[in-house]
Parts: C-alpha cells; structure tokens; sequence
C-alpha cells in the first residue's frame, strides 16, 4: 500500500493539497486553451484573408507580366528581372503568447527600390514590378500567420492533453483519496469513541 493512502491526517491535509493544486492547474489549462483558441481563430481568418489577396495579386501580377512580355519582349523582361536582388534581408523574431513562441519576420523594404530606368521601358515594367512586390509581401506575411498558427495548434493540443489527464486521473484520484482517508478516519473516530465509551461504562458499573 501506498505510504500516502494511509488514514492519517497528514497524508489527508497533503491529499487535499494535492486535490486544489491539481484543480487548479486544471482551471489555467484550460484558460490557456481558450486564449489560443481565440488566437489561433483569428490567424486562420488572417491567414484564409491573405491567401485571397494573394490569389488575385497573382493573377494581376501575371497578366501584368504578359502584357510585358509583348511590349519588350521575354528576353527583355527576363534581363530586367535579373537585376532583381535576391532576398536575403529576412529576420525572424519571437513574441510569446502564454508560453507559445510566435514568429514575426521582418526585412529591408529597401530591396524593392528600382533596379532599372524609367526611361529605358514602359508602365507595364513598373505594374509589373509592383504587382510581384505585393506577392512578396503578402507571402512573407502569410507565411508568418501560417507558422503561427502551426504553433499555436501543437500548443493548443498539448495543453488540452495536459488538461484531460488533470480532469480524467488525476482530480478523481485525489478525490476518491480524500474520501477513503476522510471514511477511513471517522471509522478509526467512531471506534475510538465506541472503545472509550464502553471502558467508561466498565468503570461506571464497577
């Protein structure tokens, strides 16, 4: 037997100690679960808004790529899309949200300054420009909201297991403890009073 299920009254003041700790952790669990509920609904509504955005910027870029197409040329657009720098300013930083790292990425904005002149092409190059530039964008923004998300689900589920274990074992087993040992310590109370009652009872009658 278990040194901690014997009926003594320390063991139940610890049974009860455990049983509020347990109930209260039981009660942030699901606390936390709830903001990253909210949070993590909110990324998705972010997320499935971006990916729209996207969706149509794409669609504006690349009719804004063919029409340079044909007033350049594909050899020309692609010479112009070679002086594109390569992406190499990003940074990625954390803030927590009750506990769960979320990134935030940021870059050098100064990347999308021209590459070319005004003067050597025509406004269909710079729609075109424009219209990747937002793409870029919206992508590193939506990849940011996606991982975020991703965090926030694999948290969400961690902390709902932790949750389930304190509501299913554990604060029924240190319920059902606190009742065995309070059970067993008025029995152990009742007896005692019964012995003491018939030793007075012995010693009235003699």
């Amino acid at each position: 037997m278990d040194p901690r299920q014997f009926p003594t009254k320390g063991n139940l003041m610890l049974a009860k100690n455990s049983l509020g700790l347990a109930k209260q952790g039981y009660d942030l669990m699901d606390k936390k679960r709830n903001v990253l509920l909210k949070e993590l609904m909110a990324l998705i509504d972010e997320a499935k808004e971006i990916q729209e955005q996207i969706d149509s910027t794409f669609t504006k870029a690349y009719a804004c790529l063919q029409r340079a197409n044909i007033e350049h040329g594909i050899s020309r657009v692609q010479q112009l899309a070679y002086t594109v720098p390569i992406e190499d300013s990003i940074q990625i930083q954390t803030r927590s949200i009750m506990g769960t790292e979320i990134p935030r990425v940021k870059y050098d904005e100064k990347q999308n300054d021209l590459t070319y002149a005004f003067s050597t092409t025509s406004e269909s190059i710079d729609m075109v420009r424009e219209a990747f530039r937002e793409v870029k964008d919206l992508t590193i923004k939506l990849s940011e909201v996606e991982n975020s998300a991703y965090r926030l689900a694999a948290n969400i589920k961690k902390t709902q297991k932790r949750a389930n274990a304190l509501h299913n074992i554990t604060i029924p087993m240190y319920t059902n403890l606190v009742k065995n040992i309070s059970d067993a310590l008025e029995e152990k109370d009742r007896e005692e009073f019964t012995r003491l009652k018939v030793i007075k009872n012995m010693k009235g009658a003699s």
